[in-house]
């Protein structure tokens, strides 16, 4: 009989047996060096990047925190412009305002606005860790939760414009419609719609902890995940339309491509949905996905956590991978350009997908909506 060292763990397994087991993740790896994907650059960061995503600006910066507690602007080329310390781990993702201003919150019981050339222009004290992911109306009002349970509504100026209680942590970050209306979830395991003005206009009741960013489609559908292992899809009424038991209690966030497919993590599964409900295709990663995925206009990436990037089809065929190195909790953000940017373990890396395809043209084809992070139904 012979070994084989897997891990750190030494298994005794017949080498056939071991050579069937790996022949799948040999063929995954050769795969991944097929079609010409470039590593742009890659800049490393003075911390480790935690569950933020990056958010790009219309000129090409990118605002990326880490869980040091510092908000880095870097240039497009690669270089950094400007670092704001907030000094202690950044979890919210930054959204950015139509004139540049930079918009998330801190575990220091803080949320902050920063200018486009990097000072601050004013926080606001919450009294609890700020990890939701601000959204922004275009009425400049900007929406956000809080581990106090509370859910926030600024103005412009950083003064409260209203905020709403819960009954659990809200680190769900908002989604706002085409109407205005704000949707977010919570860990009491209800998910929330609410007018700009503050007041409920339903809520639905799940099995689990909410955790994830909801995801809107071109009809004003709203497509969310709970942590009792569903994908539920919600009519602008509060009424449900269909829920999908996916089995999965990743914070994966849904994302939608141009013919209105649903796409999402689950567990360590690339996972499709139609808009009816009917689960599609489903391809292993070999590896957790807690980010959300991202729709281009010809293919969909998934990010598993060891840092793969996996280019899937419409029809669910892997049509290239690629690993980067490091870890990944975060989301990608796609630019307008068909760039890809994402966090590795305290790196940030500018990707060329082959023929960069562009965002899908969809009312929500990455988390936030957007490369600037609005939370807004595409084109709203």
């Amino acid at each position: 009989m012979s070994s084989i060292r897997l891990g750190n763990k030494l298994n005794l397994v017949k080498w056939p047996q071991a050579f069937l087991l790996l022949v799948p993740w040999v063929c995954f790896l050769m795969a991944a060096r097929s079609m010409g994907q470039t590593n742009l650059w890659s800049f490393h960061m003075p911390g480790n990047n935690g569950d933020a995503a990056p958010a790009i600006a219309l000129d090409g910066t990118i605002y990326e925190p880490d869980f040091g507690g510092s908000l880095l602007a870097i240039a497009p080329w690669g270089g950094v412009e400007w670092q704001f310390e907030t000094g202690v781990e950044i979890e919210s993702s930054p959204a950015i305002g139509s004139d540049g201003t930079i918009y998330f919150g801190s575990r220091n019981r803080k949320f902050y606005a920063v200018s486009p050339g990097g000072k601050l222009k004013w926080t606001f004290s919450t009294g609890a860790w700020n990890d939701s992911s601000p959204a922004i109306a275009t009425d400049g009002a900007i929406y956000f939760g809080s581990w106090n349970k509370n859910f926030y509504a600024l103005k412009p100026d950083g003064s409260l414009k209203w905020k709403f209680a819960t009954g659990g942590i809200v680190d769900s970050s908002p989604a706002i419609g085409a109407d205005g209306t704000i949707y977010f979830g919570s860990h009491d395991s209800r998910f929330y719609a609410l007018t700009p003005d503050g007041k409920m206009k339903w809520s639905f009741a799940t099995g689990g902890q909410i955790i994830s960013s909801p995801a809107i489609g071109r009809e004003g559908e709203i497509y969310f995940t709970s942590t009792d292992g569903n994908l539920y899809a919600l009519k602008p009424d509060g009424s449900e339309l269909w829920h999908l038991l996916t089995g999965g209690a990743t914070p994966s966030s849904p994302v939608l491509d141009n013919r209105g497919m649903i796409y999402v993590g689950v567990n360590q599964f690339a996972v499709s949905v139609s808009p009816d409900g009917e689960k599609l295709w489903s391809q292993d990663t070999y590896d957790w996905i807690e980010g959300a995925p991202v729709a281009a206009a010809s293919e969909i990436y998934f990010m598993s956590r060891s840092c793969w990037i996996m280019a899937m089809t419409p029809g669910g065929k892997v049509a290239w991978s690629e690993q980067l190195g490091g870890q990944i909790t975060g989301s990608p953000t796609l630019g307008a350009d068909g760039t890809l940017y994402l966090a590795c373990q305290g790196t940030m890396n500018a990707f060329a997908p082959t023929n960069n395809p562009p965002p899908a043209k969809s009312s929500w084809p990455m988390f936030r909506a957007d490369p600037q992070h609005t939370g807004r139904v595409a084109g709203h």
